[in-house]
């Protein structure tokens, strides 16, 4: 394990510094650096501090693990691997990723999920277990987002206009969320067993990670939110 001292270095110097480790790595004294693990593939980072905007942008085969909260844009486009997130998030987080997993432990910020997507095999999870913003889920097209509201202060687990213009995909929200306001071209609906069957695996990933208990999480309502079949925005970004 490569242990390196951000505290005086800036965004590039940090970055380069990465790229030429041959071995995982810690970074301690972080604050507030860019654009960390853009790419990265085939290791393990621990991030001591917070880090700047687009953590692990374009992330390949990496795992990612974050002992404070980060700032925005987590995981944008990235194709593979695990970042986990002791603290919370701010916006953005997951935009356009098509694969890999998102998992952290209190909240986000806005719009997290835009644009995320299933590419080939590739089946992208985001779970947020404190509450999300507003635009949650934002043109959704593939992909599974889970909100579970742990420890949340707020009335709602999500903010106002969650799922516009959603077209694939789907998104799980613990609790009944019968005074959440949808729109008009996505289905919600309490979730199955198969529902719950489907998000289990993930569900007891994260609880291993978090230390929390997945019979206990599961006990509880889950809604299940879809597009609708007749959704005029697959025509738009969908190709059969």
């Amino acid at each position: 394990m490569k242990w390196i001292d951000a505290e005086n270095l800036d965004y590039k110097t940090l970055n380069e510094a990465l790229r030429k480790a041959d071995e995982d790595c810690t970074i301690n004294g972080c604050c507030g650096q860019r654009f960390i693990a853009a790419g990265m593939s085939d290791k393990t980072l621990i991030i001591n501090g917070i880090p700047g905007n687009a953590l692990g942008a374009y992330l390949n085969n990496a795992r990612i693990i974050v002992n404070a909260n980060a700032q925005d844009a987590v995981g944008d486009t990235m194709n593979e691997g695990k970042i986990l997130i002791h603290g919370s998030i701010g916006d953005a987080a997951g935009y356009a990723m098509r694969g890999g997993k998102i998992y952290v432990r209190g909240n986000a910020g806005y719009r997290a999920g835009i644009h995320m997507k299933a590419y080939k095999e590739k089946i992208p999870v985001m779970i947020i277990g404190g509450c999300a913003g507003s635009f949650l889920g934002e043109y959704q097209a593939g992909g599974i987002i889970i909100v579970l509201g742990l420890d949340c202060a707020e009335s709602h687990i999500v903010g106002n206009f969650p799922c516009t213009g959603m077209h694939g995909g789907k998104m799980y929200l613990r609790g009944n969320c019968e005074n959440i306001k949808f729109p008009a071209q996505v289905t919600a609906k309490p979730a199955a067993g198969e529902d719950l069957t489907e998000i289990r695996s993930y569900l007891s990933e994260y609880c291993s990670d978090f230390a929390y208990d997945t019979d206990n999480i599961l006990s509880d309502t889950f809604t299940v939110i879809t597009p609708d079949s007749r959704n005029p925005y697959k025509q738009m970004y969908v190709a059969n």
